[in-house]
């Protein structure tokens, strides 16, 4: 009895409070970190994913500057002067070795190789080899890492669009951006955590579509928001008229119970996703109009960017708005722009659609890494996959195109944990296949993932009967481009 009587008096009033207040500290920690981990039900919990990292990140954002149509790597990163010294033969059939064609070529007797017109120069101290159409991103050479061995599996541009935005060549999975969002969830309550931007240059252009960002089988507000250039930068934003911001509050307040209840009675995950977009849309419609104005940047921020930046949907304008995009906390700004596909004319095509991209691109890096947000945001720029070494149809060294070619093709990033002035993997003299250091788009998006602090195999999601993942059931990640 004396041992209990002592055990008693020790805990006292003081002691209990003392006690209580870590833990009641503990579950403020983790509603902060984990926003709505309370409302969750034990199997949500037991998710791979709770909107953090699994491990320490080495990027904190994404912006990925998708070039739509597939950008020839013998006329941006990949020097091959060995085409122009054969300019005109016929590929040897021991390079191509059978590989398939599109039935753009696949009918052709001769296949005439094709050097660049344009000239290359080393830059940087890696000695990168670009093409003078490109001399803003020649000027960050010392900040990027030029990839040139990306391969896809896809030869036409559906397929190998819906390759890279989703893993997978048919159509119905969660896109990059999508699965970023549903694993990793947005560092500000008031925007979306995945942005989508569109720009048409002045080339042949392939179109983009829903698809390509789409949230899949993932709740509907994992889905890219799309931002026009219109008066209205994301639709049916603003209050119908006669509709003030207190009366959409009380609307708002109704409707998500009438919801709610609706769910009591259905159970349908997707009437709780409606709850969540309606609230992101009361609370987008402070923050984008402050966002989507550009005309408040200084001066110097517009002479880098390019007198475009202030006109809406060009490529310079979405790059901007990516970067405050970016700033403000949304974890993956996708743009796509459109014009790439040069199988005629690349002569005259190209260095129109390099003019509308070589200067904003280079600004975006350049203004990232200023304020301080490069170590931390990934930067990506590239197509869906590359063009042939050999002339589509006639020879003609004035007025040529070149084919779809998978085999082999470049694309570069910068920031967010990736290693900067360096050229990573080889093509062989032709640039038609691989030599060294081979990267898959699986790997590619492993790579990804590993660099916001996701394993790959474990971002995860269940749906008709089996576990989905960006890297399906392939991917390895690329330690030699990572810092």
């Amino acid at each position: 009895m004396d041992q209990f009587n002592k055990f008693r008096l020790n805990h006292t009033r003081r002691h209990f409070l003392t006690k209580a207040g870590l833990g009641i500290g503990s579950i403020a920690l983790g509603s902060l970190m984990l926003p709505g981990m309370f409302g969750k039900k034990e199997e949500e919990l037991a998710a791979p994913m709770l909107g953090l990292p699994q491990f320490a990140p080495k990027a904190k954002r994404i912006i990925y500057l998708f070039q739509n149509g597939a950008p020839s790597q013998l006329e941006s990163f990949d020097y091959k002067p060995k085409l122009n010294e054969m300019m005109g033969q016929d590929l040897p059939a021991s390079i191509r070795m059978g590989q398939r064609l599109t039935g753009m070529t696949a009918s052709q007797d001769k296949f005439p190789l094709m050097g660049s017109a344009f000239d290359f120069k080393q830059h940087g101290g890696s000695g990168a080899w670009i093409s003078s159409m490109f001399p803003n991103i020649a000027g960050i050479a010392d900040d990027i890492c030029i990839i040139k061995t990306l391969h896809t599996e896809a030869i036409n541009h559906d397929p190998a669009l819906t390759f890279f935005q989703t893993g997978a060549q048919q159509g119905n999975r969660p896109s990059m951006g999508a699965w970023m969002s549903y694993g990793l969830g947005s560092d500000n309550k008031n925007l979306p955590a995945y942005c989508v931007l569109l720009s048409r240059g002045r080339g042949n252009g392939q179109g983009v579509y829903s698809k390509l960002w789409t949230n899949g089988f993932l709740d509907s507000i994992h889905q890219g928001v799309v931002f026009s250039s219109g008066e209205d930068p994301v639709l049916y934003l603003k209050n119908p008229e006669g509709q003030d911001k207190n009366s959409r509050r009380e609307m708002l307040d109704q409707l998500s119970k009438l919801n709610s209840m609706s769910f009591e009675q259905f159970g349908d995950p997707e009437i709780q996703a409606k709850i969540q977009q309606y609230e992101m849309s009361y609370r987008m419609q402070t923050a984008v109009p402050e966002l989507t104005d550009l005309s408040k940047e200084p001066d110097h921020i517009i002479k880098m960017y390019g007198a475009d930046c202030l006109v809406p949907g060009t490529y310079a304008a979405n790059c901007l708005l990516a970067r405050k995009l970016s700033e403000s906390g949304v974890r993956f700004v996708q743009l796509y722009h459109q014009g790439w596909d040069q199988h005629g004319n690349l002569i005259g095509e190209m260095p129109l659609q390099a003019q509308d991209v070589d200067r904003a691109s280079a600004a975006l890096v350049k203004d990232l890494k200023q304020r301080g947000l490069l170590d931390e945001t990934l930067v990506i720029w590239g197509g869906e996959f590359g063009r042939t070494n050999y002339c589509q149809g006639a020879f003609s060294k004035d007025n040529y195109g070149r084919d779809h070619h998978p085999k082999c093709f470049s694309i570069w990033m910068a920031g967010g944990g990736i290693k900067p002035g360096m050229v990573y993997g080889e093509t062989d003299e032709f640039g038609y296949n691989i030599v060294k250091d081979p990267v898959s788009v699986n790997d590619f998006h492993a790579t990804i993932l590993d660099l916001m602090g996701v394993n790959h195999e474990q971002l995860t999601y269940k749906h008709l009967g089996r576990r989905y993942r960006l890297t399906d059931v392939a991917g390895q990640i690329v330690p030699g481009i990572m810092a």
